[in-house]
C-alpha cells in the first residue's frame, strides 16, 4: 500500500527500474509515492556499485537501531499534601480550558494555570517550559502577555528571572481593569467629539463613552469589596501595635507591598462604614490616613469617640 516505510518489494522496484534507466518521478508514479521519497531513498543507500535493494535494507535497519529514541518530558506535578497527580492534571486540563474558553491565548492560558496551580505560585521559564513540554519562546511569549495584563510579576531569584502569582494578583487586575476602562471612556468621549454625537458614529462613540463610564462606576464601588478585607487587617494590626507605624513598617510586619498598605489604609478613609467605630490618622498630622499618598508619615488606628455619649465617655474615662 501507499505510504509508510519503504518494504523489501519496494526497493527492489526501485533498483529494477533504475537499471532500465526510469527516473525518480516515473519510479515514484509506480510505487504511488512522493518524488522526494525516491529521491531522498536512493542518494541515502546508494554505494560505489549504485543502489542495490538488499544493501539499503540492511543499511536501514542498521541506521534505525543506532537512533536512540528520546525520552519524552513528562509534566512535572507536585504531589505533596496526598494529592491524586493525576486529579491535579485533570483539573490543570479543565483550568485551561474555561481560560481558553473566556478568551485568553491557550498557551496564555496554559502559563498561568501552570503557575496557579503550583504551590509557592513561583516557577522559572525553564521550569514551566520543562512541565509544559513548550520552547522558552513560547514561555516568553504567554509571560509577556500576562504582565501586561497584570496577572503576574517577575521576581530575581539568584541569577534567574522567575515568575510570580501572589496574593496581590487580584487587586492588581481589578486595578489594571479600572484603568482599562477609562481608558475605553476616554478614547471614546474624544471620538465623540470628533464625529459629533448628532450624527450616527458620533452617537455610537457617546453610547460607548457611557457604557464603560457605567461598568468603571460598578467597578470602583465593588473595589471596596476587594480591599475591605485588607482594610480590616491593617486596622487590626495598628490597634495591636498600640502605637503609630509608618507604612513600610506596617507593610513588613504584614508582609505585604507599600502600595498593599497604603490601598487599605484608603479604603478606611474614603468608606468608614467598613472600620465602624475605628479610624486611621496620619499620626504626624492629624489628616486622615488613606489622604495622604506618601510611604513616610506614620499612621494610627484611633476609635471615634462621637460614636459614643458624652455620658458614656465620661464613664470610660473615671
Amino acid at each position: 500500500m501507499p505510504g509508510g516505510r519503504l518494504t523489501q518489494e519496494d526497493r527492489r522496484l526501485i533498483a529494477a527500474c533504475l537499471k532500465d534507466g526510469l527516473g525518480y518521478a516515473e519510479i515514484a508514479r509506480r510505487l504511488g509515492r512522493p518524488t522526494s521519497t525516491i529521491s531522498r531513498e536512493v542518494a541515502r543507500n546508494s554505494g560505489h556499485s549504485g543502489y542495490r535493494a538488499e544493501e539499503a535494507s540492511r543499511v536501514t535497519g542498521e541506521r534505525a537501531r543506532r537512533r536512540k529514541p528520546r525520552p519524552r518530558a513528562t509534566p512535572v506535578v507536585e504531589s505533596g499534601y496526598g494529592r491524586d497527580p493525576e486529579a491535579v492534571r485533570a483539573f490543570e486540563t479543565d483550568f485551561t480550558e474555561m481560560m481558553v474558553a473566556t478568551g485568553l491565548p491557550r498557551m496564555t492560558a496554559r502559563v498561568l494555570s501552570c503557575l496557579a496551580v503550583s504551590d509557592n505560585g513561583v516557577l522559572s521559564a525553564a521550569e514551566l517550559a520543562r512541565r509544559l513540554q513548550v520552547s522558552p519562546a513560547s514561555i516568553s511569549n504567554a509571560v509577556g502577555y500576562l504582565e501586561m495584563q497584570a496577572m503576574l510579576r517577575r521576581e530575581r531569584i539568584g541569577r534567574r528571572e522567575h515568575y510570580v502569582i501572589d496574593e496581590e494578583m487580584p487587586q492588581r487586575v481589578w486595578a489594571e481593569s479600572i484603568r482599562a476602562n477609562q481608558e475605553w471612556v476616554k478614547i471614546a468621549r474624544q471620538g465623540a467629539d470628533v464625529f459629533g454625537v448628532a450624527t450616527p458614529a458620533g452617537a455610537r462613540m457617546d453610547d460607548l463613552s457611557r457604557f464603560h463610564a457605567r461598568i468603571n462606576e460598578v467597578m470602583l464601588d465593588s473595589r471596596v469589596a476587594v480591599y475591605a478585607s485588607d482594610a480590616l487587617t491593617a486596622l487590626a494590626a495598628l490597634l495591636h501595635a498600640g502605637r503609630a507605624l509608618s507604612a513600610p513598617a506596617l507593610a513588613s510586619a504584614l508582609g505585604w507591598t507599600v502600595e498593599r498598605v497604603l490601598g487599605a489604609l484608603r479604603v478606611v478613609a474614603e468608606h468608614p462604614h467598613i472600620a465602624g467605630p475605628v479610624t486611621v490618622v496620619c499620626a504626624d498630622s492629624g489628616v486622615s490616613g488613606g489622604s495622604r499618598g506618601s510611604g513616610g508619615h506614620e499612621y494610627r488606628a484611633v476609635p471615634l469617640v462621637e460614636r459614643l455619649t458624652a455620658a458614656q465617655v465620661a464613664a470610660l474615662e473615671s
